[in-house]
């Protein structure tokens, strides 16, 4: 199983670059079978779910804390986006471009000094020592949200994503990406989910910068993914496995992000645990999704590890002919794109 057989060809012109207004007006294709859609708005997704139906999100909340820092030797300009405080003054964070970032360099934010302290592949630790709560004031004070770097080759933020880009039920921060899903929802939607008894209910994956990062081996099983940080909660945890024993009811899952958290917190003896743990989960074809009845997704980029759990879900066959349909039929794609309805069936 090669990279290659996850290949599609995607327009530039379908890279959402600005979100649909309202939200739940973007586009959602619904796979009903094989080879059957159904086209409609995404405002429509309650005609697809069943009382008595699971929605399990992600709460995460986007840092804003994209900022530029200044070479303090060379007074070259670095962007960094900082990921989380490991300890007392030391950061996780990564830079662009990541070539010019050097172990034992110091790097000034707004006057702040850092010091390099390591660095190994794409992470970068920077130690701002007694500095680190004035740190923390700049980042709050001067930090972006960062943009996907496909959404950011074709234009700059604007203040309108630090609202676009944050999902209605946002509430824990941690992440440099928003679980994207979740960016359809409206307060009035949610709303109206919730009165046709369908339950709602969060996990939080904190995303990390290697979301953004390509699938580097021809050989699938040689690739790995960045470990990011994940939660459930035993009342989750609870609420899950009564779903799962009632074969009445669904679990559907809002976003990849989400569903990584309930494969990692699932087996089947004790069926879901509420964890506070880290997860590399890799989901691809031959793998089995054992948690979930269905999922509401973005549309993925080709070759990603994204593409490669949509193929794992539905079918590698499936999956690449969806795509091929969505392309044809000009849904837009990524973050701000469209959005899909699948159920956990392998139609191949």
């Amino acid at each position: 199983m090669l990279l290659k057989d996850f290949s599609f060809d995607l327009p530039e012109y379908l890279i959402a670059t600005k979100p649909a207004f309202p939200r739940d007006s973007s586009k959602l294709l619904c796979l009903l079978s094989r080879d059957q859609y159904e086209e409609t708005q995404f405002s429509r997704i309650c005609d697809y779910l069943l009382p008595g139906d699971l929605l399990v999100t992600n709460d995460t909340k986007v840092n804003t804390s994209k900022i530029i820092g200044l070479n303090k030797e060379s007074n070259r300009k670095v962007e960094f986006t900082f990921i989380s405080n490991e300890k007392k003054g030391i950061w996780l964070c990564f830079a662009l471009p990541g070539k010019k970032v050097h172990e034992g360099s110091f790097f000034l934010f707004k006057g702040v000094e850092g010091k390099i302290i390591k660095k190994n592949s794409e992470e970068i630790y920077i130690d701002f020592d007694d500095k680190n709560n004035e740190f923390t004031e700049v980042l709050k004070s001067y930090g972006k949200i960062s943009l996907p770097p496909y959404i950011s080759k074709f234009r700059s933020f604007d203040e309108s994503d630090n609202e676009n880009y944050q999902t209605v039920y946002a509430k824990k921060n941690g992440s440099v990406a928003a679980p994207t899903a979740g960016l359809h929802f409206t307060e009035s939607l949610l709303n109206k989910i919730k009165a046709m008894n369908i339950d709602i209910e969060s996990v939080t994956l904190n995303i990390g910068p290697g979301t953004f990062l390509p699938l580097r081996s021809e050989k699938i099983r040689d690739n790995t993914l960045h470990s990011e940080k994940f939660f459930i909660s035993e009342e989750t945890a609870k609420s899950l496995n009564n779903a799962y024993k009632n074969k009445n009811r669904r679990i559907i899952s809002v976003g990849t992000t989400s569903l990584r958290v309930l494969e990692s917190a699932f087996d089947n003896k004790s069926l879901f645990k509420s964890l506070n743990s880290s997860t590399d989960i890799f989901i691809y074809p031959g793998k089995k999704i054992k948690s979930i009845n269905g999922l509401i997704t973005n549309f993925h980029l080709p070759q990603s590890s994204l593409f490669l759990l949509i193929c794992a879900l539905i079918g590698t066959k499936t999956a690449l002919d969806m795509y091929n349909f969505a392309i044809k039929n000009k849904y837009r794609f990524y973050p701000y794109g469209d959005a899909c309805f699948l159920l956990n069936k392998n139609y191949d």
